[in-house]
Parts: C-alpha cells; sequence; structure tokens
C-alpha cells in the first residue's frame, strides 16, 4: 500500500475532465496525475464510486491484452483526517510530449461539418479517416480494438474526450496515447451489496451483459448497445477488431490482475471476474465464432 499523502505537489500541472479531483504529484521522482473518487451521480446511499478501482483494474487489463495503457498505482491519500482510496496515474506528457484529446483533434477537420464532441459513430469514422495526424488505418484499428475492450468491461463513458494523442515537440510528430480514463467501466457505483444481489439474481446479471451498460457512441443518435452492434456483424472495421483482439485476451491474466488489486473484497472480486468473463463469453466470443 503506497501513502500519497505526503508527496511534493507539483503546481505548474492541472488536469481537466469531471469525473472527480484530481492533483499532479511527485512520487519516485516521475509526475503523477492523483485522481480522488469522485461521488455518485445516481446512489445518493453510497458516499462515492469504485472509479479509481476501475480505472487501475482495466488499465492493466488492457495492457494484459497488448494495446499500451497508462501506468497506474493504487494507494491512500488523507485529506481532512479522512482517508481515500486514490489511483495515481503516470503522467504520459514527459520528454517534450502534449497531449491532444480526440475531441480537439476532431476540431481540426475543417471540411467536415461534425464538432468535436459529437459521438456518432458516422462522425468518428469519417473524422479518423480524414485527419493527418496518424495513419487512418492504423487510428482506425486502435478506435475499434479500443472498442471491443471496453464492450468487455462494460465501459458507458469513452466520448471523444478520453482518447487521444501525444505530440513529440521535438520532431512534430503525433502519437497515440495510452489508454486512459476507465473508471467508468467495470460499474463503478455498485457496491458490494449490490454486487452480491446481482451474482445471486440470474437475470438482474444478465441484463448488465445484454441491455446495459451501453456505449457513449450512438447510431442515429441512439447509444449502442454492445451485444446486438458487436454481433450483427454489420461493422467491418469492428470485426477485423473481433479478430485481431479476441484471441488475444486471456480470461486467466484478467483473473490474476483483479486478484492482486488491493482494497477490494473478496466479493467485489468474485463479481468483477465473473462479469468479465460473462461478457467476454457472451458478446466477443459469438461474434469470433460466426467471423470465422
Amino acid at each position: 500500500m503506497v501513502d500519497f499523502t505526503n508527496c511534493p505537489k507539483v503546481g505548474e500541472r492541472a488536469y481537466g475532465g469531471v469525473n472527480g479531483k484530481k492533483i499532479a504529484i511527485e512520487y519516485d521522482g516521475e509526475i503523477y496525475m492523483l485522481k480522488f473518487p469522485p461521488l455518485p451521480r445516481k446512489k445518493i446511499d453510497i458516499s462515492y464510486t469504485n472509479s479509481c478501482i476501475s480505472e487501475h483494474i482495466c488499465s492493466r487489463i488492457f495492457e494484459s491484452i497488448g494495446i499500451p495503457a497508462q501506468k497506474t498505482i493504487l494507494g491512500i491519500y488523507t485529506v481532512n483526517e479522512k482517508e481515500k482510496i486514490v489511483c495515481a496515474c503516470k503522467d504520459f506528457t514527459e520528454n517534450n510530449k502534449v497531449f491532444f484529446d480526440f475531441c480537439s483533434i476532431k476540431n481540426t477537420v475543417i471540411d467536415s461539418s461534425n464538432s468535436g464532441n459529437g459521438t456518432e459513430l458516422s462522425e468518428i469514422i469519417e473524422t479518423i479517416a480524414l485527419q493527418d495526424k496518424i495513419n487512418p488505418k492504423t487510428l482506425m484499428d486502435f478506435y475499434f480494438d479500443m472498442f471491443v475492450i471496453d464492450a468487455m468491461l462494460g465501459n458507458f463513458d469513452r466520448h471523444n474526450g478520453n482518447f487521444g494523442f501525444l505530440l513529440n515537440k521535438d520532431n512534430k510528430t503525433y502519437e497515440i496515447a495510452p489508454i486512459y480514463d476507465c473508471g467508468s467501466c467495470l460499474f463503478p457505483q455498485a457496491d458490494d451489496e449490490f454486487m452480491k444481489l446481482l451474482l445471486n439474481d440470474r437475470a438482474e446479471f444478465n441484463s448488465r451483459i445484454y441491455n446495459f451498460p451501453t456505449s457513449m457512441i450512438k447510431i442515429n443518435d441512439k447509444k449502442i448497445n454492445y451485444h446486438d452492434f458487436i454481433n450483427s456483424l454489420e461493422n467491418q472495421y469492428c470485426n477485423e477488431a473481433i479478430k485481431r483482439i479476441v484471441p488475444k485476451i486471456d480470461i486467466r491474466k484478467i483473473n490474476n490482475i483483479v486478484d492482486d488489486t488491493p482494497f477490494i473484497s473478496s466479493i467485489r472480486k468474485d463479481f468483477y471476474k465473473k462479469m468479465i468473463n460473462a461478457r467476454f463469453e457472451s458478446i466477443l466470443q459469438p461474434a469470433l465464432k460466426e467471423i470465422r
């Protein structure tokens, strides 16, 4: 367990976003963004969400599948004598790099009428094809690889502001930034009692596989249902991602990541493992079988 309370703050760094407080600290000679758990938006009977836990676990899961993700460390931070579980995310803008989110890149495509924050899938695909920062095929592959893994993890908030690019100021080249902002995966507003209920109610559990959470991305202004969209096989980019990504998913590695996570109960670990496995078997594997 790491106690970040007395780590030096880095005053010249500040971070945007709406999900929880964030400060920059120096830990072990490197700069980290320290994310605090945000207050719940819907369930007022819990004092905070578990997004910091989701952030850490899901970043590690992306890495286990071969997609670069931010380095994270779970720890504690004491504020007004109250100890909070926090997630330290290594700042990836070192070595003279500047971060731009996809929303800002989307706004640079001047021959498109789409706004930067628009989340229609057709707009996103058009922007990927027209932008000039990253090879379009490379970016399209990355985007749908991310989408497929988000489907397994139940990410309900992957919008245009939480993936992006790094500009190397020395040579003026762009690269895709590591995966970050996974705090909306794995039902962060569910407490242990609710997870226990779901584990004992097959119908409710299955609803969290087939019905929700949905993606933030839309088709005709309707949020995408992960199961229905992926198994429709209607999007060729997604089909190709299924073929690339699903064979790389090792459920044993994912189970080990969950088991090695500090601060969480055995009920929560059991729920995470069963939910990820169920979404893998019910959403991703059937699609791969049909594509093959």
